[in-house]
């Protein structure tokens, strides 16, 4: 049985005319707030003409890829923009990259030249692509006269003539997946593929010109960008920090007094947490999204508890963008990631690639014009995933009868103990309950009798009630039973991956080393 969506004709955005929408209804208003300043729309329109004019004059051509290793702000945003409204492929690298990630990207895109900032100086100097790029590196923020910077590109008089009107199937985007299961790819969307994701979203958000977005997470991902070009397409205001660790994502919450707001479950436990939140905080909030990982009922229940607001669990992927999304207007079915987004077509599939019954766990299976077109420059890897049009997300879910879907793991990540599956999530949701645990990681490990081991790294809440890993381990029994974990080790720190969620490929790792009795780095 497939799912569809059913709601009113839909357009894809026209990626290159983002701005449109504000500039005719409020041209000299607020469209963007950054730590490094503000911008009108009107501000933001001729700011990314003229750096995209002069990227041009430097050489870079329609359909080449500049790579960018920058932080949020409004320089990345207006980057972002300049290469929609010139053909230049927009490739956003991880701004937490080494030397090694970062040339591994250079050379999968085959980026023409590399935007970055002077922080990131020492890594690009222990580089060995970027001296050989065609154009070269493009500074920010430094005092290196010896190549273009971005300030001198934003502010020079840009040369006459015409930007190139980019095609609805040209590249627009390469996107590098957060690698949680295995190495990052480069995900590649055209204007037509984001233009639908753009819309689709928006759509499902009920995004309009009075809303305020506030970014909490990486413009280098699909999550952040997606919430970005949806306000900018609807005229909605951008408030884009470049930090959201600490007490600093309620202090932007507070001064920016958002409507609508999007992270991880990690973050949003955070802000939950944050001793000095009150209820008061959250009053312009009208949309609390959370997605990335499966969000613990625990979060549910002390966000609830604090805001009076409910958690939009939704469910998306670089690949996809919001493929699956709480209706609005409707009652939240709290656990589920909701029905069908505008657009796509879903199917949860045996491994024979049979459609499953209502209630049977499956792979999902998607059709939709926000789907990727595949992976640059790797056609192996894009022909694994795709069948008749359908891309294979790999992750497991069931459907229950009214049509809402269930996050139940991703397949590479599921434990099998005795023969049954074990969804790291589910051990963690039951562990994050217990009252002393702040944050849960669940891995498998080899097991001669029973397959795999379920082994668990948690961190403790400050100031809470100490208690021990067998505490912990039959806590969860109760809740989980078999599933519960052999051993739980206690951290000072919950390792997390580049896009921010539980890194449980660096978690099994020290497993391993701690099982053959080593001490892991």
């Amino acid at each position: 049985m497939s799912l569809t969506a059913s709601r009113p004709p839909l357009e894809p955005v026209c990626l290159s005319q983002l701005l449109a929408c504000g500039l005719q209804l409020k041209a000299d208003e607020l469209a963007l707030v950054s730590t490094e300043g503000r911008w009108t729309w009107r501000d933001l329109d001729c700011a990314s003409e003229n750096y995209a004019a002069n990227l041009l004059a430097l050489g870079i051509k329609q359909g080449d890829r500049v790579a960018s290793l920058m932080p949020n702000g409004g320089a990345t945003m207006i980057h972002y923009l300049a290469c929609l409204k010139s053909g230049i492929v927009a490739t956003p690298l991880n701004y937490r990259y080494t030397a090694q990630e970062i040339d591994r990207a250079l050379a999968v895109s085959g980026a023409s030249a590399l935007l970055v900032h002077a922080e990131r100086d020492a890594e690009i100097a222990d580089s060995k692509m970027v001296p050989i790029l065609p154009i070269g590196v493009l500074s920010y923020g430094g005092k290196d006269d010896h190549r273009p910077s971005f300030e001198t590109l934003l502010e020079s008089p840009p040369p006459h003539g015409n930007l190139p009107t980019p095609a609805p199937d040209d590249p627009a985007f390469i996107l590098f997946t957060s690698g949680s299961t295995g190495s990052a790819k480069a995900v590649t969307h055209t204007f037509a593929t984001l233009g639908w994701i753009v819309a689709s979203v928006g759509q499902s958000c009920g995004m309009t010109a009075n809303d305020v977005v506030l970014l909490t997470s990486s413009l280098a991902h699909i999550g952040a960008l997606m919430d970005t070009f949806m306000a900018l397409a609807a005229g909605a205001r951008v408030v884009n920090p470049r930090s959201f660790g600490g007490r600093e994502l309620l202090y932007q919450v507070r001064e920016h007094r958002p409507t609508v707001v999007a992270m991880l479950p990690a973050m949003a436990f955070g802000l939950t947490r944050d001793p000095d939140a009150k209820r008061e905080d959250f009053a312009s909030l009208r949309l609390f999204l959370v997605a990335g990982d499966k969000v613990p009922s625990e979060l549910e229940r002390e966000f609830s508890s604090l805001t009076g607001l409910s958690i939009n669990e939704h469910y998306a992927m670089s690949e996809t963008g919001v493929a699956t999304i709480q209706p609005l207007g409707e009652p939240n079915k709290v656990g589920s990631v909701g029905r069908p987004a505008m657009t796509y077509r879903l199917s949860i599939r045996d491994e024979s690639g049979n459609e499953v019954p209502a209630g049977t766990v499956g792979r999902l299976w998607i059709k939709s014009p926000c789907t990727t077109v595949g992976y640059w420059n790797d056609v192996d890897s894009t022909s694994a995933v795709f069948n008749d049009g359908w891309f294979d997300t790999d992750d497991v879910m069931k459907q229950d009868e009214y049509g809402y879907l269930w996050f139940c793991g991703r397949r590479k990540q599921i434990i099998i103990h005795d023969g049954s599956n074990v969804t790291p999530q589910e051990v963690e949701d039951a562990l994050i309950a217990h009252p002393a645990v702040a944050s849960a990681g669940v891995v498998g490990v080899p097991n001669l009798v029973h397959g795999e081991n379920v082994y668990a790294f948690v961190t403790f809440k400050v100031g809470a009630v100490q208690c021990t890993p067998a505490e912990v381990i039959d806590f969860a029994r109760l809740r989980v039973g078999y599933k519960a974990p052999e051993d739980v080790f206690v951290l000072d720190q919950m390792p997390l991956n580049p896009s921010g969620k539980v890194d449980r490929a660096t978690l099994r790792e020290m497993a391993l080393a701690r099982l053959a009795g080593e001490e892991p780095d």
